[in-house]
C-alpha cells in the first residue's frame, strides 16, 4: 500500500490509545486518501497492545506490530519504519502516542512534504512553543537542541523533536541497522544523517503540549545519552565522509 504510514510506538498508552489513534486516523485520511496507521507495542503490561487489535480489526487503515519487550522507542521506530517500507509507503510520519503532538497537524506536515524530503514538527521555530513544561525542563530542552545544533553545525532549531514525515528515500537511503541511539539521541542521529546525505530538510512550526494521562517514557539516561552521541555521531560521520 502506497501513501501516508504514520508509526506510532507505544508501551503503556491503554488510557491514550484508542482517543490518539482514532484522531490521528481522522487527520491522515484529510492528508492522503491512501493512509495507514502502524501501532507498534512494546508488550504493554497496561493492555495497550489488545486495545491496539481492537482497533485494528474494527478499522481497515489501522494495523498493529506486536514486539516480544521494551526495547526503545528508536528501535520501535526502527521496526515501524521498515514495515512501511516494505508496504510500499510514500510518506512515513512518527509522533507520540499521547496527545504531546497534536494529531491535528498531520495534514501540515505531509503538505509540506511537497517540497521537502523530512519535514520537521518545531517547537523552537517562530509559531511554534511548548505547554504545560516547568521552566527547567524547557530550558534543559531549548538547551539541548543548542547544543546540538552548535557541535553538529546544523541550521535546524528543533534536533530533539520526534513529529516528523519522511519521504520514502531518505529511510532507504539511509542505513537503518546503524542507527543505535534512543529517545532525543535517536531523533538527532536521523535528522543529521539526513541533512549529511543532502536532503532538503523543513520546519514546520508545532505546539507541543505535555502528556494528561500516562506516564513519560523518557528519563535521565536517555538524556545523558543524547549529549555524549552528538559528539561521537559528528566525529563518526565526518571521519566516514
Amino acid at each position: 500500500m502506497s501513501g501516508a504510514w504514520l508509526v506510532l510506538p507505544t508501551y503503556n498508552e491503554a488510557e491514550n490509545v484508542e482517543r490518539v489513534v482514532e484522531a490521528a486516523t481522522r487527520s491522515l485520511a484529510v492528508a492522503s486518501p491512501e493512509h495507514r496507521l502502524l501501532v507498534v507495542d512494546d508488550n504493554s503490561p497496561d493492555g495497550t497492545g489488545d486495545i491496539a487489535d481492537r482497533l485494528a480489526a474494527e478499522r481497515d487503515d489501522v494495523e498493529v506490530l506486536h514486539r516480544p519487550g521494551k526495547e526503545g522507542l528508536g528501535r520501535a521506530y526502527l521496526a515501524g519504519f521498515q514495515r512501511a517500507l516494505d508496504a510500499g509507503a510514500d510518506l512515513v510520519l512518527e509522533m507520540d502516542a499521547d496527545f504531546s503532538h497534536d494529531p491535528a497537524d498531520i495534514p501540515r506536515l505531509i503538505e509540506a512534504a511537497a517540497d521537502a524530503d523530512l519535514v520537521l514538527g518545531s517547537r523552537y521555530m517562530p509559531g511554534g512553543g511548548v505547554e504545560g513544561w516547568a521552566w527547567h525542563r524547557e530550558l534543559l530542552s531549548r538547551g539541548g537542541c543548542l547544543y546540538a545544533r552548535a557541535l553538529l553545525g546544523v541550521p535546524v532549531r528543533d534536533l530533539t523533536g520526534g513529529f516528523k514525515c519522511f519521504r520514502r528515500e531518505v529511510l532507504e537511503t539511509l542505513d537503518l541497522s546503524e542507527i543505535h541511539a534512543d529517545g532525543y539521541g535517536f531523533q538527532i542521529e536521523m535528522t543529521y544523517k539526513a541533512i549529511r546525505a543532502g536532503f532538503r530538510v523543513r520546519e514546520v512550526p508545532i505546539t507541543f503540549r505535555d502528556r494528561v494521562a500516562g506516564t513519560s517514557k523518557m528519563h535521565g539516561r536517555i538524556a545523558i545519552e543524547a549529549v555524549w552521541k552528538v559528539p561521537t555521531l559528528r566525529w563518526r560521520l565526518r571521519k566516514d565522509g
